[in-house]
């Protein structure tokens, strides 16, 4: 096995980790702070995201119990939340505002983008097309400190008089241009958040395109790597309406313009003083012009970490590679053209709503067309149920859930009935948690190995995923009864005022304790996650036995990614090749290396 790294040859390159190009030592503020190495900010960004999502799930679980017992008093934190917020411990609708628009924007914003993109894409992107950094390394240290500071203002608008936003996660005008100070904090960090985006984006399309190994053509590329320069063209091109509308806005909030306040509106018993004239639609349209991009933006990296995975522990080549890559582009294109589904209440005429209807509907297609190919990627394979392939396994239902619960959302007739219910909730989580965070977790325990060098414990692993499985479903899979029965969401008192609800209300409850038992179980992740960087198993550079180009990098890899230049030679799953050595063919490996001897 020829030109693939050996522990014993990775020793002395591993010292050099911390160094420039030059073997210089850095010092610690250069080497993990202020890094521009693409595994250190793929590091921050991985454990910056983490800690978001940490924080937008319990916010949720903070809002769970207002739902679930309206009225009463928050055990334990209640009286800490201040009279501001709870007085006596219990939630004022205020708060609750507050804490469902911050919920939404975390873990959307700060949470699943920054560890699906930022977070994997710097790490693995450059070791699997063989790099040795990302084409612009101050750019992505750019693009991690706009981003960081974004989280701050987001979270320190919790402390202002009033509180933080409470216009909901899309911050619809005219409401949003009325809000406390909050929200004005709210665009400042949205602003940004997109620039961060933005700097990342160039940076994965450059990279990509300039940097590959000799012989990695396009179509060699790992689908993790074709996920992750898809998304990066939807960064690009959809994230700039939003910046733009996000700085008209602040505007309007700061300056008395009215790009987004019409005429004539009465405002606390007195006429808005604002110029008017202008349009709340106009918002709407900028906002779900990126929004909708964006879902696709949480999806994309999701079934590139499942590709790999599944042909990982599958030990054979995934089915239809080059259909997935060309459904991938499809579905990237058809997604800058569906945005208004999101909007058939605003009175759009029938012409409009029958195109955004039939460009919903086409869009299913290629997400049939990739979630097929890996079912049929099943078949016939030798799979090994690692806790990584678990986890992939779980995105393929789930994301098939939420998925077909979409389509009627997509239709003007039924999204008469279901628009603003929980039903819209419980398909946008389904595909965004038990989708898009299965595969994320997945994810994690698979390159854990390589960027730490040791393993994560298989036994809190499971643990980890048949709970979170579980409850996760408990949490959602209600939400479409109560949905389908008319309860509408964003209920400070979790709908009892209405009589439609009635029958449904028993959820509440049901709904709120399968979140609190999802947050229990997330204890075993942070757990093993933090006590296996020091105490986990030691493996080497492959410990899964897998064919792409970052398993030939040591683990972890040095400054440099590799002690030679990586070459590939083939695609990127040669599993159970005939007449091969092993059952598996690593990209680097030479053509003379691969047969074996005894059959040759």
């Amino acid at each position: 096995m020829a030109d693939v790294t050996t522990t014993e040859e990775t020793a002395p390159v591993a010292a050099e980790h911390g160094q420039d190009e030059h073997g210089h030592d850095q010092g610690f503020w250069r080497t993990y702070v202020f890094s521009v190495d693409h595994k250190v900010i793929g590091i921050q960004y991985a454990i910056t995201g983490l800690l978001f999502l940490l924080f937008g799930f319990s916010l949720m679980m903070l809002m769970r119990w207002q739902i679930a017992y309206p009225g009463e008093p928050i055990p334990l934190i209640g009286e800490w939340l201040g009279d501001e917020r709870a007085p006596g411990g219990i939630m004022l609708p205020e708060f609750y505002n507050q804490l469902g628009a911050m919920h939404g924007t975390i873990m959307v914003f700060l949470g699943v983008v920054p560890l699906a993109v930022g977070g994997f894409g710097n790490f693995v992107l450059p070791l699997q097309i063989g790099a040795p950094d990302m084409a612009f390394p101050k750019l992505n240290m750019a693009s991690y400190w706009a981003f960081f500071p974004g989280g701050v203002i987001m979270f320190a608008s919790f402390f202002v008089p009033g509180g933080a936003a409470n216009s909901g996660w899309t911050s619809y005008a005219p409401l949003s241009v009325f809000a406390t100070t909050g929200q004005t904090m709210w665009l400042t960090g949205m602003i940004f958040l997109i620039t961060s985006s933005l700097l990342g984006s160039v940076n994965f399309i450059v990279t990509t395109v300039q940097l590959r190994a000799p012989g990695m053509s396009f179509m060699r590329l790992p689908f993790f790597v074709w996920a992750q320069l898809v998304t990066a063209f939807l960064l690009l091109l959809a994230f700039p309406p939003l910046e733009a509308a996000g700085v008209l806005q602040l505007m309007d909030r700061v300056a008395g313009t009215s790009f987004f306040m019409p005429s004539g509106l009465v405002y606390a018993d007195a006429a808005y003083g604002g110029s008017g004239g202008g349009s709340v639609l106009l918002w709407q349209h900028l906002f779900w012009f990126l929004a909708h991009p964006e879902v696709y933006v949480l999806i994309l990296p999701a079934l590139g970490i499942v590709t790999e995975i599944v042909a990982n522990n599958t030990r054979k080549p995934v089915w239809g590679y080059r259909v997935l890559v060309a459904s991938l582009v499809v579905l990237g294109f058809l997604s800058f053209i569906v945005w208004a589904h999101h909007m058939f209440l605003t009175g759009m005429g029938t012409t409009m709503s029958a195109f955004f209807q039939t460009t919903t509907m086409i869009i299913s297609i290629p997400s049939v067309v990739i979630l097929s190919a890996l079912f049929i990627s099943l078949y016939g394979g030798s799979i090994r149920f690692t806790t990584p392939m678990l986890f992939a396994l779980a995105f393929l239902p789930m994301f098939g859930i939420g998925g077909l619960t979409g389509l009627p959302l997509g239709l003007a007739a039924p999204d008469l009935h279901l628009h603003d219910t929980y039903y819209v909730i419980g398909h946008f989580h389904y595909v965004v948690a038990p989708g898009t965070l299965m595969a994320l977790f997945g994810g994690i325990y698979y390159w854990f190995p390589k960027a730490t060098g040791r393993k994560m414990n298989d036994l809190l692993g499971k643990i980890h995923f048949w709970g979170s499985f579980i409850a996760i479903n408990v949490v959602f899979m209600p939400m479409f009864i109560q949905g389908l029965s008319g309860m509408n969401r964003r209920m400070y008192d979790g709908g009892e005022q209405y009589v439609m609800n009635q029958d449904v209300l028993y959820l509440n409850e049901v709904i709120s304790i399968g979140a609190w038992t999802l947050g229990f179980f997330q204890l075993f992740f942070i757990y093993n996650f933090f006590n296996s960087i020091k105490n986990g198993e030691k493996v080497g550079a492959n410990p899964w036995n897998a064919t792409t180009l970052e398993w030939q990098a040591p683990s972890p890899p040095p400054h440099g990614n590799f002690s030679k230049p990586p070459v590939a030679h083939r695609g990127p799953y040669e599993y159970s090749v005939p007449g091969a050595a092993q059952d598996f063919v690593m990209q680097g490996e030479p053509d003379q290396a691969v047969a074996d001897p005894a059959k040759v």
